[in-house]
């Protein structure tokens, strides 16, 4: 009778899980943070990998740890096997649940415009189930749950329009962080006209606490319209300077090729162009 030649051992996926992220990532403190556990941690999963193997994965230098022509090598293969895991889980997650979704989009995007318009998708769709996760850059990997992506790229399109509180008069104009230099843009496009406000005032890192303080009375916030349109149409804020556009503007992505995910996609990238004339 022939015998099977004995199958080698399996190394720990943990392990193999902090070689590619630390790899990938390029260094043990981002593959701590992505995977949710110390530094420490890591540091352990890679020692006891490498004295397992007899081999040396990472070389130890003042600025860091950098991979050894080893690890260079079989890094590719790690990242593309996980990105094949997640995908095949994700398929599995999508069979038992195929109208539960999650999309990743800007803090600003996800309180301002998705969030309020979330009740009328899922009216579209009976039974859908989104969930919104809040980033502030569009995940680089295949290694998180999100369906969809939203977020400001180039060859979208939006306005910039100063607006204020009604009856605002005067006080300072406002920014967040992210976008602290759309008044200088505005200002560039429109030298004739006066800039709103006097002086710079607050710089929110939240942009929704920068549209808040300008529904509140307290200042002036150059505004992009897609974020700003729904207190404008209810009447919480007013437009007090021209419009100015601007070739960036939201954007969708599809990352997992789902049915729901695709007609979900089609319907956001519908309401996103409803706004592109300027409302």
């Amino acid at each position: 009778m022939a015998l099977r030649p004995a199958r080698a051992p399996d190394l720990p996926m943990t392990a193999l899980r902090a070689l590619e992220a630390a790899g990938r990532l390029g260094g043990f403190a981002p593959a701590a943070a992505e995977l949710g556990v110390t530094p420490a941690a890591i540091t352990a999963h890679i020692k006891g990998l490498e004295a397992r193997l007899g081999l040396t994965l990472f070389s130890r230098e003042v600025r860091g740890v950098v991979l050894t022509e080893a690890g260079v090598r079989v890094l590719p293969k790690l990242t593309a096997a996980f990105d094949a895991l997640e995908v095949a889980q994700t398929a599995l997650r999508q069979e038992a649940s195929p109208l539960s979704l999650t999309i990743g989009t800007l803090p600003s995007i996800a309180q301002l415009w998705l969030r309020p318009r979330l009740a009328a998708l899922e009216a579209t769709m009976p039974g859908l189930a989104v969930s919104i996760t809040a980033m502030e850059a569009p995940p680089d990997t295949r290694r998180d749950a999100t369906d969809l992506t939203l977020f400001i790229g180039s060859g979208g399109r939006d306005w910039l329009v100063p607006v204020a509180a009604p009856g605002w008069t005067d006080g300072p104009r406002l920014s967040d962080a992210t976008w602290v230099g759309d008044w200088t843009t505005w200002h560039r496009a429109l030298p004739g006209e006066a800039l709103p406000g006097r002086g710079a005032g607050p710089v929110h890192s939240l942009y929704a606490l920068a549209v808040e303080d300008a529904q509140s009375g307290r200042g002036v916030l150059m505004g992009r319209l897609s974020l700003v349109g729904s207190a404008l149409a209810d009447g919480k804020l007013v437009e007090v300077g021209g419009r100015v556009p601007m070739a960036e503007g939201m954007q969708v992505t599809i990352r997992r090729g789902s049915t729901a995910a695709r007609r979900v996609a089609r319907l956001l990238t519908a309401w996103i162009a409803d706004a592109d004339s300027g409302r």
